[in-house]
């Protein structure tokens, strides 16, 4: 997978952008980017689809800018030279996909039956749209078709919406999903860009699903962290167990052997996809300590604390 989809994957989410109106597309942008996603795909389906990439990249030139809808190779430079980084098409035309590839201009053609998946395979790529999601057989279909094209990876798009991106994104073969109902049609012909901005940032916290996952106390030695585990057992029926570094009582307290991070302790913060929310709060401005990071045996990131405390307390994301 190429960079360029290897950022698409950290972010999760590629709002699916119709513009009629090009002196629009800079203030939508900005309500995308204000809510949390630094991505959006804008569609070839109007006249003014060029001139808002344009007007996009001129304004937000870090916006990572893909175009969709894309059916011709003259719509490729025509995107390409706009300020477009990605190209999404709702079929796999052979002729488009290899000028892309050809190029190395990042594409994702839609695909949605084992065929198309062949000929994705034979023109060398390893990511596709899978389109129209829901109406071809939604999670289902990916599912099935990734039995058999195991290096397949997919971003779906059509009939995507917060109640179903978890469902979706779930899958580890899902990298990303397109969607247009943070950008919906009669809210940019309205203006109302802040409720565009309220919708992006409820996507996002929906997808990272950020919660309590426990709070850490520091104690002195072994014997002070039984004892205060031990309190919250006697007084809440919170179980305590022993582990190599710490006594948990229950699931949302432990107790730590010797003094660990944060001045006051530190508390765990749980999340959907880690590494999605390690990407979005670092595009918010939140720093992290890379020699805190915990893999588990297969290489991927599990858990990471920030580098500030706050109110006393260190705070690492944790994945669920």
């Amino acid at each position: 997978m190429n960079e360029i989809l290897e950022k698409i994957s950290n972010i999760g989410i590629v709002p699916v952008v119709v513009l009629d109106d090009a002196s629009k597309a800079a203030r939508v942008a900005e309500a995308l980017l204000d809510g949390g996603i630094d991505c959006a795909e804008v569609t070839f389906r109007t006249e003014a689809a060029e001139e808002s990439i344009k007007n996009i990249s001129k304004a937000f030139p870090d916006m990572l800018l893909g175009a969709g809808t894309v059916l011709t190779t003259k719509q490729v430079d025509e995107a390409m030279e706009a300020g477009a980084t990605f190209i999404v098409s709702p079929g796999l035309n052979p002729e488009v996909v290899k000028y892309c590839v050809d190029n190395k201009i990042p594409v994702t053609p839609g695909c949605s039956n084992p065929s198309d998946i062949e000929q994705a395979i034979s023109l060398g790529l390893d990511v596709v749209k899978f389109f129209p999601a829901e109406a071809a057989g939604g999670l289902a279909m990916i599912k099935a078709m990734s039995a058999p094209y195991v290096n397949m990876k997919f971003m779906p798009t059509g009939g995507i919406s917060a109640k179903n991106l978890n469902e979706y994104l779930s899958f580890n073969k899902i990298i990303a999903c397109g969607g247009s109902w943070m950008v919906k049609d009669d809210l940019i012909k309205a203006g109302e860009f802040d409720k565009i901005e309220a919708l992006t940032r409820e996507a996002v916290e929906q997808m990272l699903g950020f919660e309590l996952a426990h709070v850490g106390i520091n104690e002195t030695d072994e014997e002070a962290a039984d004892k205060t585990a031990g309190r919250f057992e006697s007084i809440f029926g919170l179980e305590k167990k022993t582990g190599s570094g710490s006594v948990f009582a229950g699931t949302a307290v432990e107790v730590m052997k010797t003094p660990g991070l944060g001045a006051k302790g530190h508390i765990g913060i749980r999340t959907n996809y880690i590494d999605r929310a390690v990407n979005y709060l670092e595009n918010q401005g939140v720093e992290f300590n890379p020699s805190s990071a915990k893999y588990d045996d297969k290489g991927n990131l599990k858990a990471i604390y920030l580098k500030e405390e706050i109110g006393g307390f260190a705070v690492h994301l944790v994945q669920k």
